[in-house]
């Protein structure tokens, strides 16, 4: 419940407040943090955030957590004036109308309703009434389109210094903080703080986060840190004293101090690593600050020599940093008693950037030999910088790992890359479903592209859209941010309209792609309509309707009869080709094939003698196998199976092959004995370009040789046959004839023993 507010409670703008926010600034900036404080501490007056935080104390907390990070003075003035009560679901005003824009000018004003539109985002998510919204993809999706809503990385920073002083305000009043709220922090503005390389932002939002969402293990670790606090101290003193005198003596000007530690990051590494907290040996830890880069290696040789080191617990952040840029020395060393302990080692500027993320690397940048006394001021460098941390945001999500581009720590140059970078944010934009859903489109998407994307039937029914609660054209073009709902009849389908890039109702490839598949649909189902209308007239006029559509396509050499009828309305097949099929002789006038004669009395299937001999044993009974149909000369195997005797195979047979692979005791050897009189089926595969008569000269063939055909199958697809013959044969001899003789047969283009 909100706290009542406070009658008579001190203003949050007194003098102390004032040079601490003012750290940093020219008199034109401090100027213009005293400016907005006039303006907005009257607006300020008695109200309060939903959570009971009175908005004064909020945006004073805000613009003092944005001083730390060394921020311009236009964005902690237009931090303050975002504190300003307001209602988050109205569309913003044109900066013609804006008062902030009339008061402060456009710049203050776009930071603020860029910080607004941010806020709202948080809001419409928090109200999502759909499971997918709470899915870790969907939690990546709005860290994309929390970044492509801010033009400007200020924009961010303002939003993080916002959460991160609702956290210390909670946890100051000891007021009740929702899971909601902490579970959110962890998930959406630790991560962002870390991609941005905000490290003090980043570890006070998780320690805050973790204690309002895990209390009893926060205190617990807090109370073993506690216990041991007497002695780590007393150990970091001894070391730092030990270090600054060995520094001096080798000539490196250095600060040593002890690392604070961090309760969040304490908890999870316990929990990845599964180790108990003796076996942290980051608990006890020391930084060394030193000029250069070749000071830091000079310091990691004296840390070793003083310490014995562990060296799988090194880590060189220096000539390989982290995607967001850190850079250090990481080293873990064990002290007299075996007691192991981390130092870490880096330069003044790192140690900026560990500090202040990309705040620090403008202050550097653009202060040259100043000394970073001064604020930035350059737009393009601030933009350049922005879109180097979004590039390497949406190549993390994208690919799944580590982001590429270039390489962390340096800026990106005024080149190539560096131009390129602005075009890429434009090429995508996130808005969200009316159950806070975010869904990633290409820019100048349009309501469309939207229905398509959630469902391919919904965008052919898609018939309006309110944008924000607002009644749009199907034109308009989306933005970031905002809120779609499809308004869809119950049936029906796109218009051709939208195909025309004119009118500008497509901007997906994609869901262009879905409408032209639609009328191509459309478009073929009117061709087999029109096309099965005239093949059906014109059976009619040969007499012929009870004929079997389907078989009079196949023997036309069409896969379907949907494939006719299409032909037939595209007026790319003559309907006499009907006729002329109806007027060939009927299939019966061919002789009839050998594949219908039965088999002969000396048939090895039909006598049940296989000529076959178990070598070693007498009196066994064998079978032919019919997976391969072996016949002599054919290299045989034996297999013992279960109540049917010893089946012969081909010794290349597959089927045998996997038995014996199974079974291997199973395996006989036999041998072909007296064979003379037997007749053995074989099966002889022919290929042919199909044509009238084929089969009555492959059956001639059989009968010249005076082969006995018990078995035939044929299959024909448009113009190409296949044939299977199961012929008996007495020899290899006799099947070799037989396969050269149906080489030569017109049309044949393989024939060969199956």
């Amino acid at each position: 419940m909100p706290a009542p507010p406070v009658l008579d409670a001190p203003s949050p703008f007194d003098a102390a407040w004032r040079e601490e926010v003012g750290a940093g600034l020219d008199p034109d900036g401090l100027a213009l943090i005293d400016r907005a404080v006039a303006w907005a501490e009257p607006r300020f007056e008695g109200q309060h955030a939903l959570t009971g935080e009175p908005l004064a104390g909020h945006g004073a907390g805000v613009v003092r957590v944005l001083a730390g990070l060394h921020t311009d003075a236009a964005t902690r003035a237009a931090a303050l004036l975002a504190a300003l009560p307001t209602d988050l679901m109205a569309p913003a005003p044109s900066l013609r109308s804006d008062p902030v824009a009339a008061a402060f000018g456009a710049e203050i004003a776009r930071l603020v309703q860029g910080t607004r539109a941010l806020l709202r985002l948080g809001v419409v998510a928090r109200q999502a009434s759909d499971a997918e919204a709470e899915s870790g993809s969907q939690k990546e999706m709005q860290r994309k389109m929390l970044l492509a809503m801010a033009a400007d990385l200020r924009i961010v920073l303002m939003r993080l210094a916002s959460r991160l002083r609702s956290l210390r305000w909670h946890a100051e009043s000891k007021t009740p903080c929702s899971t909601a709220f902490a579970r959110e922090t962890l998930d959406l503005y630790a991560p962002l703080a870390n991609r941005l390389g905000i490290w003090q932002i980043k570890w006070e939002m998780e320690d805050l986060a973790f204690r309002f969402l895990e209390p009893e293990k926060y205190k617990q670790i807090a109370r073993l840190l506690e216990e041991k606090r007497a002695e780590r101290e007393a150990f970091i003193a001894s070391a730092i004293e030990r270090l600054q005198a060995a520094l001096a003596r080798s000539g490196i000007e250095a600060e040593v101090s002890g690392r604070p530690k961090h309760i969040y990051s304490i908890w999870n590494k316990m929990r990845v690593k599964g180790l108990d907290f003796s076996q942290m040996y980051d608990l006890r830890a020391l930084r060394i600050i030193v000029d250069d880069v070749r000071a830091c290696y000079t310091a990691l040789g004296m840390v070793h020599e003083m310490w014995t080191p562990i060296s799988e617990e090194f880590d060189d952040y220096i000539s390989r940093p982290k995607p967001n840029g850190y850079r250090s020395l990481h080293t873990v060393v064990t002290d007299d008693d075996g007691r192991p302990f981390e130092v870490q080692i880096r330069t003044r500027e790192m140690h900026q950037f560990a500090e202040y993320g990309m705040a620090a690397h403008w202050r550097y940048k653009e202060a040259g030999s100043k000394g970073g006394q001064v604020a930035a001021s350059s737009e393009y460098d601030r933009q350049l910088a922005w879109m180097r941390q979004l590039l390497a945001w949406n190549t993390e999500v994208e690919g799944g790992g580590e982001p590429a581009g270039p390489a962390p720590g340096k800026p990106a140059g005024k080149g190539r890359n560096a131009a390129a970078a602005p075009a890429h944010t434009d090429e995508r934009i996130y808005v969200l479903t009316p159950q806070a859903r975010v869904i990633e489109l290409p820019a100048g998407a349009t309501p469309v592209d939207f229905a398509y994307h959630l469902h391919t039937d919904l965008g052919h029914r898609c018939r309006g859209a309110r944008v924000d609660g607002q009644m749009v054209p199907l034109q308009t073009r989306l933005s970031t941010g905002q809120t779609v709902e499809i308004i869809s009849a119950k049936s029906g389908g796109p218009s051709r309209d939208w195909l025309n890039p004119q009118l500008g109702f497509l901007a997906s490839p994609r869901a262009r792609a879905k409408v032209r598949m639609w009328f191509n649909a459309i478009e073929l189902q009117q061709r087999i309509t029109q096309g099965q209308a005239l093949v059906e007239k014109e059976l009619q006029r040969l007499g012929k309707t009870a004929v079997n559509l389907e078989q009079l396509a196949q023997n036309l050499g069409f896969a379907r009869a949907d494939d006719l009828y299409v032909a037939a309305a595209k007026e790319e097949f003559s309907l006499r080709q009907i006729d002329t099929l109806f007027q060939q002789p009927a299939p019966a006038a061919e002789p009839q094939p050998a594949a219908l004669r039965s088999a002969s009395a000396g048939s090895a299937e039909k006598s049940g003698k296989s000529g076959v001999l178990v070598v070693g044993v007498g009196s066994l009974l064998t079978q032919l196998a019919r997976c391969c149909r072996p016949a002599p000369p054919d290299a045989i195997a034996g297999f013992v199976t279960r109540g049917r005797g010893v089946s012969i195979h081909r010794s290349d047979c597959h089927s045998y092959l996997a038995l014996a692979a199974r079974e291997p005791e199973r395996v006989i050897e036999v041998a072909w004995g007296e064979t003379s009189d037997t007749f053995y089926p074989v099966d002889i595969s022919v290929r042919a370009h199909d044509r009238s008569g084929l089969l009555r000269d492959l059956s001639e063939v059989f009968a010249r040789l005076r082969l006995n055909v018990v078995g035939v199958n044929t299959q024909s697809r448009q113009s190409l046959a296949h044939m299977v013959f199961t012929v008996e044969v007495r020899g290899g001899e006799s099947l070799s004839r037989a396969l050269d003789a149906l080489a030569e047969v017109q049309g044949v283009s393989s024939a060969a023993r199956r």
